[in-house]
């Protein structure tokens, strides 16, 4: 998408692609755009709605809300308790008028959630320079689909991009938000993690995250919940290689050129498809570990950008927040044995706020997001059956998301490092603090 940028009004002789750009390029433009998406989605969950019917992981939702939340209620399959217990509050607000139309008020909620991220991206439409932004936003979310509108994922995103958009200006309520996201789905830590690097008061950031947790284990203890407080920390801890992880790509196409052993199966206690043969129960092992490294090599870097750029007459905290956020939530994607195809929805918000913030610099990471967008769109809903089957078509599309994933994370990390050596990039008039 070309930038978009303020212009005089037009004579009556504008061409109308022209007058069409200018119009999508206002707050009252890119306020049709989000009801047309939104209604959209809208519109098909009530149809199901109406037929009783629910949509994805939402079927798992609805059973968990109906059962009370009791596991000894379920006929099993997963616990769900695999979610931190804030994640529960959405899907029982979503029961409130039964199984029927518990999933067309799930897609509500995620609506009113993404308006809330586009009207803090956009300052209630007043900054004229994050519209485009906005409709990246818009476009990214249509392209995600049902991963965005039928997921936990898809409620934390927009919650998180609201975080980045109160950033290093104020970091305590940035920091509450992105912990309250913490307990509904653990990725948002990696954003927290990225916000306790370059703020100047960290302790502002630690009592947060302390204050956000007592609220937690206070409600977890007045519904006697509190022995499963921590238990989405162990219940995936023993789960193999899944299918669309970035390391299972070897195995991945072991299985679909029938080599040896390899095979694909699905875990039911889970509902995962994942893939074995031969190295895949050490590599399962091996991937926490790895995680692990990965997520303090990269908090190590933006610390050391800060630095650097303090040596050298100062650092654009706000670049550096997102482009520490941007590595680390591509870092706990790619070191991670669990691929599951909603979790592209974590690479958003960094990126659509960093577009607001300088639409030049993050046009590289945008592209290539929303071709992970299309890649993974392919991947599911579309031919989903295909790829678990063994077909090599979708291996490759698969392949390829996954090496886009690969490319995201060392350019953003090459981004933090540049940050470093040369923090004069950051610096610069065009870029400035939301």
């Amino acid at each position: 998408m070309d930038r978009l940028t303020n212009t005089p009004a037009q004579p009556r002789t504008t061409t109308f692609p022209r007058s069409l750009r200018e119009h999508l390029n206002t707050p009252k433009g890119l306020l049709w755009g989000f009801v047309l998406v939104h209604v959209g989605f809208l519109v098909f969950a009530a149809v199901l709605s109406f037929r009783g019917e629910a949509f994805s992981d939402t079927f798992i939702y609805r059973d968990w809300a109906m059962a009370g939340f009791n596991e000894a209620n379920l006929s099993g399959g997963p616990s769900p308790w695999v979610y931190p217990i804030l994640a529960l509050i959405p899907m029982a607000v979503a029961a409130v008028a039964g199984p029927g139309p518990f999933f067309f008020l799930w897609v509500l909620l995620t609506t009113l959630l993404n308006g809330w991220a586009l009207l803090a991206l956009t300052d209630r439409g007043r900054r004229q320079q994050a519209i485009p932004a906005g409709w990246w936003w818009l476009l990214f979310l249509t392209l995600m689909g049902w991963l965005g509108f039928a997921r936990v994922d898809g409620l934390t995103a927009p919650v998180v991009l609201v975080a980045l958009v109160f950033g290093v200006a104020r970091p305590f309520l940035a920091a509450v938000v992105l912990s309250i996201a913490t307990w509904v789905k653990v990725w948002p830590a990696a954003v927290l993690l990225a916000l306790f690097a370059v703020v100047k008061d960290r302790l502002r950031v630690v009592a947060a995250g302390i204050v956000t947790t007592a609220v937690v284990v206070a409600l977890a203890a007045s519904i006697g919940s509190v022995p499963k407080l921590l238990n989405f920390l162990t219940q995936q801890g023993d789960r193999g290689m899944q299918l669309e992880a970035t390391f299972t790509t070897p195995w991945l196409w072991l299985s679909v050129l029938r080599i040896g052993d390899s095979h694909m199966y699905m875990n039911t206690d889970i509902n995962s498809m994942q893939v074995d043969g031969p190295g895949t129960a050490f590599m399962s092992v091996l991937m926490q570990p790895l995680l692990l490294l990965a997520a303090a090599a990269v908090a190590g870097l933006t610390f050391w950008a800060l630095h650097q750029g303090k040596l050298t007459g100062g650092v654009d905290r706000t670049e550096l927040l997102l482009s520490g956020a941007l590595t680390l939530v591509t870092a706990f994607i790619v070191f991670n044995k669990v691929g599951s195809p909603q979790f592209m929805v974590w690479l958003g918000p960094a990126v659509a706020v960093g577009l607001a913030h300088d639409w030049k610099r993050w046009r590289v990471p945008a592209a290539m997001l929303i071709a992970i967008a299309v890649a993974t769109y392919f991947i599911y809903p579309l031919f989903y059956d295909a790829l678990s089957h063994n077909n090599p078509w979708m291996a490759l599309v698969l392949s390829i998301r996954n090496v886009l994933l690969v490319v995201l994370f060392f350019w953003s990390a090459h981004r933090l490092y540049a940050l470093g050596r040369k923090p004069s990039v950051a610096t610069e008039p065009a870029a400035k603090e939301l």
